[in-house]
């Protein structure tokens, strides 16, 4: 299978259900566990989110993310696998109305991954290209499971009984895949990549309390340096400027949202002093937390 022949379904079901009144980047719930269509008639901003474990695979246009100093481009028939929940910057490059961007994104399921360990233990995992956020050419079976899934989301009774089949197999296909090693190391228990997703995980279950680097490193069982290391090198900045990033995610979601004002969020997320709140929100974000609630309320 090409991602050409994926096109065609994938933008049949965004017209299907496509709001009149949308412009810009469009989204696609398909009712699919995880998956999402992305669509797009031209290029967009820089925008800071948070990547949850995903695989994104670009089946037109081009896209550009960007970790601490690294800058990740990948276009059609290229896909990005993610492995840990990183804060990042991304934008679309290439999207044109007769030539949109389209892409389809997979929420990885940990659990389906941990549960293969039996079946990729021996696959040799290459120390030198695992990375959290890696991209790589999407082979032909890859692409065919994918071309699997999507025929589901018309489907729903078939579904039901086949799509943990897909799901396995597409996961399976990631772990075997070269960009694929850094889950093939998530697998290892007592690896680096592992000892530091339980730090991650602590981060976020805290990030709005103080939490020191010698506390996260217990939970990760290294030494601090060792630790504040290898955080360092697989997320593209350190453990208190993580925290810092999900604090200000976390706080722009709540202004989206129409539930807090500036004030709120700020002590919501951990922020003593709203006035460096602020500071910091309008150096990650471009605006000021108070123009982002009034571009928001009008919405």
């Amino acid at each position: 299978m090409q991602t050409q022949e994926l096109i065609d379904p994938v933008c049949a079901y965004a017209d299907h259900h496509r709001d009149s009144q949308e412009s810009g980047l469009e989204l696609y719930a398909t009712g699919l566990a995880g998956l999402t269509i992305l669509r797009s008639c031209q290029p967009t901003a820089l925008e800071a989110v948070l990547y949850q474990p995903l695989f994104c695979l670009i089946l037109q246009g081009a896209k550009e993310t960007h970790l601490g100093m690294r800058r990740i481009s990948f276009a059609a028939g290229e896909s990005l696998i993610v492995s840990h929940q990183l804060p990042v910057t991304s934008r679309i490059t290439e999207a044109t109305e007769s030539i949109p961007y389209v892409a389809l994104v997979l929420e990885l399921d940990m659990g389906i991954v941990r549960s293969l360990y039996e079946e990729v233990s021996e696959v040799e995992v290459e120390q030198e290209q695992a990375r959290a956020l890696n991209v790589g050419k999407t082979d032909k079976a890859l692409l065919s499971a994918m071309g699997r899934l999507v025929d589901l989301i018309e489907r729903p009774i078939e579904a039901k009984v086949i799509l943990p089949l897909v799901q396995r197999e597409i996961h399976f296909r990631l772990l075997l895949a070269q960009h694929g090693s850094m889950l093939r190391q998530l697998l290892r228990r007592g690896s680096h990549a592992d000892r530091i997703a339980k730090a991650i995980a602590r981060i976020r279950q805290n990030y709005a309390n103080p939490i020191t680097v010698a506390e996260l490193a217990k939970v990760a069982g290294l030494s601090p340096s060792s630790f504040h290391e290898h955080f360092k090198v697989l997320t593209a900045t350190t453990p208190l400027q993580y925290q810092k990033e999900l604090r200000l995610l976390e706080a722009r979601q709540f202004l989206m949202d129409g539930t807090h004002n500036v004030s709120s969020a700020a002590f919501e997320v951990g922020y003593e002093s709203p006035t460096q709140f602020s500071r910091e929100y309008s150096r990650k974000f471009g605006n000021s937390p108070r123009q982002d609630l009034a571009k928001y309320a009008q919405k």
